[in-house]
């Protein structure tokens, strides 16, 4: 029986327990600064509800009861008589440090949802999502974290859902869950192709949004937040239905096994809430200007796009922050985030300030510099874009590699410059201070865009099946078809079979440049077999067979050359020690193996150039669709071998000939 056993602790926030005189004791702490007064409300089986008023210590309410057991449901309501706040004691307000969250809220019509708004009378109790107590308790046994160094790290983005739905090796229950990613099948795919990390799309509570109910569409990606600290549930199995935390910690476990790293992409940059008009759940009815950023007539600024922005420089929400990210490190063993629209985390005025408080917040807590970061480095805000300024112990995602290389290689641009700055590291976006070349963070392609099958298949956007008549998505993709809009064609077709194949050498092109540049590779998954979404570059609300990974479509081919750039680019010592390029260990070759002059980077005709590094190995690279004819250097000692890319040299002469659209990997062999 639940029962009041004193006023409780300010700290921690959330709930959290631990044994007095033998007996169990639950204690609940919520930050408010414009309550008057707030209770704690219980629920068992989720209908009976008891409510608890709570005590203040400055704007910190709390209680400690026994009799707390796990399964039962909580939330709080918030009453305050004054005009600060947009509290509604008639509304359930979900705790924002809850661990577990019960119940997906109904938004399809404004009938229904009108429930969830704060203007609204009546009681929401039972339609709210609700905290849920949990057990949290894990035998972690001999669990360690793999912490690959930056230099060895490659990165795969997958989702929990999508990289298994459709595995028919897997137990259909199994299909589309942690459990799912964590099965032998899985992992020892991973671990053939030798990726060293996976970067999982959200994996917290999250909601659909009301326009995307309406649709009767659901959020595929995840980007819609509610409870940062709770596990999203549909990812859960029918083996572990009553808490998902435990089948989450079980794949982490699995994969660390392998010696694979997890790495989570975060929303601290919006939530679920929106607008101030649409539903409120959690922070918008317990603090709205300590969560919220708002200009001086009380209006949100919408610098995420999402409806509102989390206003990271108030103490508490920075705390909050924190708090979140310690307990996936210390409690779930991850070993990493990626920050969606990372900028929001420096924006302090609001403008975006690269030494935030919340930087350094995260710099003095010893677990989290023992972690990976990575930031997407813009938002859509004012001076929005900030790539290359995040503090030094953050990696950036870098969008200038994917588009310099998709001109080079898609749209035949000729700009070798380009080409070579970023695929040596971008030393002039990233080297700054004492920052790195893993501090790039390369990429091709991510689950925001084109595929790699469909860069190659689609001249255009096709998101039709969004319901936005096809305005969504980005629109400069610098893709191209080969000369047919579609990634399924028919290969007993002569002129459809020669167009598979310049896609297949643009595709090797394109994973050559990401896999062996210097900087950290991010590899999406499915591209290393052709995965398609059939041209949809903003496939966030299609959680169906356009997104999930097609694997009776697997191309082995495709495969095999992905896993070889992957264990090449182990074997090559400049892109093993993370260091910026430099005449000591890169020389610039054009097509007669001499090295590059002005008027041979400023040659848009030519498209073609050789890389060598560490004096043994070399790099043929041909954007051309034509052939092209390279001597190769002789200033070293031995010949010259190809080992991987995209076409086979067996003689030994000089002169080679490269086919068109080719990277070619050879290593210098002692004679």
């Amino acid at each position: 029986m639940v029962a009041v056993k004193n006023e409780g602790k300010a700290y921690p926030f959330g709930y959290s327990q631990h044994e007095e005189n033998g007996e169990q004791m639950t204690n609940f702490a919520l930050y408010s600064s414009v309550a008057d007064a707030v209770e704690l409300c219980l629920f068992e089986n989720g209908k009976k509800e008891q409510r608890f008023a709570m005590h203040r210590s400055e704007n910190v309410w709390h209680i400690a009861l026994s009799g707390v057991a796990n399964g039962m449901q909580y939330g709080f309501r918030i009453t305050a008589e004054n005009d600060r706040t947009l509290a509604n004691p008639n509304k359930l307000m979900l705790d924002p440090y809850a661990k577990a969250v019960v119940g997906k809220p109904d938004l399809s019509s404004v009938e229904v949802r009108s429930i969830f708004q704060l203007n609204d009378p009546r009681d929401n109790a039972e339609f709210a999502p609700k905290g849920q107590i949990i057990e949290t308790a894990f035998d972690w046994q001999h669990d360690k974290a793999p912490k690959t160094p930056w230099a060895e790290t490659v990165i795969y983005e997958l989702s929990v859902k999508g990289f298994s739905q459709l595995r028919t090796d897997l137990p259909e229950k199994l299909r589309g869950t942690y459990a799912g990613l964590a099965q032998p099948q899985s992992v020892a795919y991973l671990k053939a192709l030798g990726i060293t990390a996976v970067e999982l799309l959200p994996i917290n509570y999250h909601v659909n949004e009301p326009h995307l109910q309406e649709k009767g569409l659901q959020n595929y990606w995840g980007y819609n937040p509610l409870a940062m600290f709770a596990v999203e549930p549909k990812y859960c199995s029918e083996e572990n239905p009553e808490n998902p935390l435990y089948e989450f910690k079980s794949m982490v476990k699995a994969l660390h096994e392998a010696g694979i790293e997890v790495i989570l992409d975060v929303v601290f940059n919006h939530t679920a809430e929106s607008e101030k008009p649409f539903p409120t759940f959690s922070q918008r009815g317990i603090d709205d200007r300590t969560y919220y950023w708002q200009n001086e007539q009380g209006e949100y600024i919408n610098w995420t796009g999402c409806g509102n922005m989390l206003n990271l420089a108030n103490d508490i929400t920075r705390k909050w922050v924190v708090d979140c990210l310690r307990y996936w490190v210390e409690e779930c063993h991850v070993d990493g985030f990626r920050f969606d629209l990372g900028t929001v985390l420096g924006r302090e005025s609001p403008d975006f300030n690269p030494h935030a408080k919340l930087f350094d917040d995260i710099a003095q807590v010893p677990s989290l510099q023992q972690v990976k970061f990575i930031s997407e480095p813009w938002d859509i805000g004012h001076y929005g874009y900030q790539l290359g300024r995040f503090p030094h112990y953050f990696a950036e995602w870098n969008d200038r590699f994917r588009d310099d290389m998709c001109r080079f290689w898609l749209w035949k641009s000729g700009e070798v410059g380009a080409f070579a700055e970023r695929f040596a590291g971008s030393s002039d976006l990233f080297k700054r201070e004492t920052r790195l070349p893993h501090t790039t963070l390369n990429f091709i392609t991510a689950h925001d865009g084109f595929t790699l099958r469909d860069l190659v298949s689609y001249n255009h956007k096709h998101n039709e099946a969004n319901g936005e008549d096809n305005r969504d998505g980005r629109n400069e993709n610098y893709s191209y078809n080969h000369g047919i809009e579609g990634s399924q064609l028919d290969l007993n077709d002569e002129y459809q079979s020669t167009v598979e194949n310049q896609r297949v050498l643009a595709q090797s092109g394109l994973l050559a440049s990401l896999l062996l540049g210097n900087g950290t590779p991010m590899l999406l998954a499915g591209d290393e077999f052709g995965n398609t979404q059939f041209g949809n570059n903003n496939a966030y609300c299609q959680d169906n067979e356009i997104t999930w990974l097609k694997w009776q479509d697997f191309n082995q081919e495709l495969f095999d050359l992905t896993k070889q750039l992957i264990a090449t680019r182990k074997q090559i010592q400049s892109l093993q020690r993370d260091v910026w390029w430099s005449d000591e260990n890169v020389i610039w070759l054009n097509i007669e193996g001499e090295s590059m002059r002005t008027e041979d980077w400023h040659n848009r005709e030519s498209k073609a150039l050789q890389v060598v590094l560490d004096q043994q190995w070399l790099f043929l690279i041909n954007a051309k669709a034509e052939p092209q004819s390279f001597m190769l250097p002789v200033a070293f000692d031995g010949h010259w071998k190809a080992v991987a890319g995209t076409t086979n040299l067996t003689e030994q002469q000089r002169q080679v000939d490269v086919g068109g659209m080719a990277f070619c990997v050879l290593k210098k062999m002692d004679t």
